[in-house]
C-alpha cells in the first residue's frame, strides 16, 4: 500500500505561481486521505507540499543535507518545517534516502534536480519491475517530453506501465488509488 508520497520540483517555484498552488492542492488533498508528503526540505514545490499537507494536519517528512561545496544548491530551507527531517551528507545521500522513504513518487515541473530524480525513479521502476515504487508526472507538457524519450531513446515495453500522468489534485489522488490496486 501506498503510504508515503514524495513530490520532487521546482525550489524555484515562487509563491504566487499557478504550479505552487496546485502542489499545495494536491498535498493537502493526499494528506487529507492519509498518505505522508515527503519532500527535500527546499522552498518553491518542496515547500508547497509541505504547507498543501500541514494545512489538514497531515504528516510531513524532509530529508535534507547543508551542501558546503555545492553552492548552486538551495540547500535546507528554514521556512520548510516538517514533522520529521532526515539529514544527509550530500545530494546523492538525500535523493536515494528520499526515494528510500517514500512508496510513490509525483515529479512536478523543475529543472536539472527534477530531472535526476525521474531518470532514477524511472530506472528503479523498470529495474524491479513487478516490485517497484510507482511514479505521477504531474503537468501537461510531460507526454510531449515523454515522446520525445520514446522516439528517440532505447525504451522497453513495460516501461510507460510505472507511471501515470496526472494534471489536476484530483487526479493525483486518483492515480495512486490506481497503483494501490495494481500493485495489490
Amino acid at each position: 500500500m501506498i503510504q508515503n508520497i514524495a513530490v520532487f520540483g521546482g525550489a524555484e517555484v515562487k509563491e504566487e505561481d499557478q504550479l505552487y498552488h496546485e502542489v499545495f492542492e494536491f498535498s493537502k488533498l493526499l494528506a487529507a486521505n492519509g498518505h505522508i508528503i515527503v519532500n527535500g526540505g527546499g522552498p518553491g514545490v518542496m515547500l508547497a507540499s509541505t504547507q498543501g499537507a500541514e494545512s489538514v494536519n497531515g504528516k510531513t517528512i524532509s530529508v535534507t543535507f547543508d551542501p558546503t561545496d555545492a553552492p548552486g544548491f538551495e540547500g535546507r530551507y528554514v521556512q520548510n518545517k516538517t514533522d520529521k527531517e532526515i539529514k544527509t551528507e550530500n545530494y546523492i545521500a538525500r535523493m536515494f534516502t528520499l526515494m528510500e522513504n517514500a512508496d510513490c513518487y509525483v515529479i512536478t515541473n523543475g529543472g536539472t534536480g527534477t530531472l535526476s530524480e525521474l531518470g532514477t525513479a524511472w530506472c528503479m521502476a523498470r529495474l524491479y519491475y513487478g516490485n517497484h515504487k510507482p511514479f505521477i508526472l504531474y503537468g501537461e507538457f510531460w507526454p510531449e517530453i515523454i515522446s520525445v524519450i520514446d522516439k528517440n531513446m532505447l525504451m522497453r515495453s513495460h516501461d510507460h506501465q510505472v507511471f501515470k500522468y496526472a494534471s489536476t489534485p484530483e487526479e493525483v489522488l486518483k492515480a495512486v488509488n490506481e497503483f494501490n490496486e495494481e500493485l495489490k
